[in-house]
């Protein structure tokens, strides 16, 4: 394993497991403003509640899509049906749906002008197929990882809790805006 990238883990399935340089990871969670969570709930003990939470604290835009709760507010954020229904431009796409809704995604993802920067799947979401679909009309694809994982491992913020980050660094972090946050992109 070289420095910069995510150790392997065995996959039970047979299928090789994914690597992303931190480098990479970093570059999109710095630069992304605006988020599509696909699969946002208003119940806050699902997973997609908190991470839009913890998005929203660290300064994205970010913008719940669940068709069941269209015209609704998921912390004070008005969700819309599907990508196309969003009237600004989409940064990235955090995909927190099931791997076969991910062709779909995929597919209204590429018809939106202009094209989203990024489409992220979470944790166990994976679709080889549908992600190089993306990738050749040009945008960067992450499966099956959390940017809210990714963004505290990074920041260095995941350590406060005694986790491994993998990243070691003499550098001070750069506080940023809110109650003990450490961020990747300050300007936010």
């Amino acid at each position: 394993m070289s420095a910069g990238t995510t150790p392997e883990r065995p996959a039970s399935n047979g299928v090789a497991p994914l690597t992303y340089p931190d480098t990479l990871i970093r570059r999109i969670l710095s630069d992304t403003k605006t988020i599509a969570m696909v699969g946002a709930s208003a119940r806050e003990i699902r997973p997609s509640f908190f991470v839009l939470k913890y998005l929203l604290a660290k300064g994205f835009d970010v913008i719940p899509v669940n068709p069941g709760l269209v015209g609704g507010q998921i912390l004070g954020k008005t969700v819309y049906a599907d990508l196309k229904s969003i009237p600004v431009p989409i940064d990235m796409v955090d995909v927190f749906r099931g791997s076969d809704a991910v062709p779909g995604i995929v597919e209204e993802a590429l018809s939106l002008d202009p094209l989203p920067k990024v489409i992220w799947t979470q944790l166990t979401v994976r679709h080889d197929e549908a992600a190089a679909r993306a990738e050749a009309a040009g945008i960067t694809v992450i499966m099956d990882r959390c940017p809210k994982i990714e963004y505290a491992r990074l920041s260095g913020e995941i350590g406060w809790n005694g986790v491994n980050s993998r990243v070691l660094s003499s550098k001070k972090p750069t506080l940023g805006k809110g109650y003990q946050s450490f961020g990747l992109n300050t300007r936010r």
